[in-house]
């Protein structure tokens, strides 16, 4: 049995998500800072190691008309970091509107921790992915 990450990669920060084992459920994990680089996908492959992760599916915040633009190529070329793995693409627009849009719902304050906003559109590109599954 393996959970499956899911990975919101901003210029700032990483927002973290995990399935359950089923890959039915999405659960927030934690934000790390991007930089330096290297730290960060050490941290990630630190948390996918705890955590029996086999498959990571990143977000691609590809452009509205959905071409890709310089963030999805970072993405893509941040994604190198985790070649022993699964990976996934999963469309990301929008994410973080409905992201701060199911925060405010919850009364949760996020204008001074960004980092709750990442986390939980990591949570977002996850379910999408997993409600592919069923």
């Amino acid at each position: 049995m393996f959970k499956i990450m899911g990975l919101d990669i901003g210029t700032k920060r990483i927002g973290i998500a995990l399935s359950d084992f089923l890959h039915i459920t999405a659960v927030p994990n934690t934000c790390i800072e991007r930089q330096p680089e290297k730290k960060a996908a050490e941290e990630i492959l630190k948390i996918a190691s705890e955590n029996h992760v086999k498959q990571i599916v990143i977000g691609l915040p590809l452009n509205m008309d959905g071409s890709k633009g310089s963030q999805a190529n970072d993405c893509e070329e941040f994604a190198k970091y985790f070649s022993d793995f699964d990976i996934i693409f999963e469309d990301e627009r929008l994410t973080s509107d409905l992201a701060e849009e199911r925060l405010r719902e919850r009364k949760v304050d996020f204008r001074k921790n960004k980092g709750l906003v990442d986390i939980e559109s990591a949570c977002i590109i996850l379910e999408q992915y997993l409600s592919k599954l069923k």
